[in-house]
């Protein structure tokens, strides 16, 4: 595929671009031009199996420097697999919220819990009902709330240790300075 461009080594005007690969190559003498090009382009590729997977690499709008890994990309939705990833969070500590009768600021916290959470690959290996519980008790504490991890461990039908265990790594992991519960009433009695 010549681009209309001339080589710096021989100046033969035989330039292959390969834009799955990201390079550019002069054919004559082999030299390589550009590589890591970026393109704007989205490609698809067929396995075995007929089923059909974009290639290349997502960076989000989000993200600082490079991508870190491939995206995951759902064909025919149009959706990566983050956004679908904090759209479930947000359905699960929505529900879960609502049980507890918490207001929108205390889900909107709890999501950004668990959002800083994902960043920090802390998901990764853990049930998602642990984490979104653990996202809304840090929640509770920082917000000053009533509830216990036993209430949320009630509601969910879950272990109060194994939510207890996931609720401490991620407020260690998160380096989250959480007051204790005596605080509040400490705080209560003096006002």
């Amino acid at each position: 595929m010549s681009s209309g461009r001339k080589c710096n080594n021989c100046g033969s005007a035989d330039i292959e671009v390969d834009n799955a690969r990201g390079d550019a190559v002069c054919t004559n003498c082999g030299s390589v031009l550009e590589d890591n090009i970026i393109v704007s382009e989205v490609q698809f590729e067929e396995n075995a199996h007929g089923a059909a997977s974009a290639v290349g690499q997502f960076v989000a709008s989000d993200s600082r420097g490079g991508a870190t890994a491939y995206g995951k990309f759902h064909v025919g939705t149009g959706t990566e697999s983050r956004e679908v990833t904090l759209r479930k969070a947000r359905q699960g500590i929505t529900h879960l919220c609502s049980q507890l009768r918490l207001n929108n600021h205390c889900i909107e916290t709890a999501c950004n819990f668990f959002k800083m959470a994902l960043i920090r690959n802390l998901t990764r290996g853990r049930r998602n009902t642990h984490i979104y519980a653990a996202c809304v008790y840090i929640t509770c504490r920082t917000e000053g709330t009533s509830h216990l991890l036993i209430d949320i461990s009630d509601v969910l039908q879950i272990c109060c240790y194994e939510l207890g265990r996931t609720y401490l790594k991620l407020s260690q992991s998160l380096c989250l300075n959480i007051p204790s519960i005596g605080e509040y009433n400490r705080l209560d009695r003096s006002i």
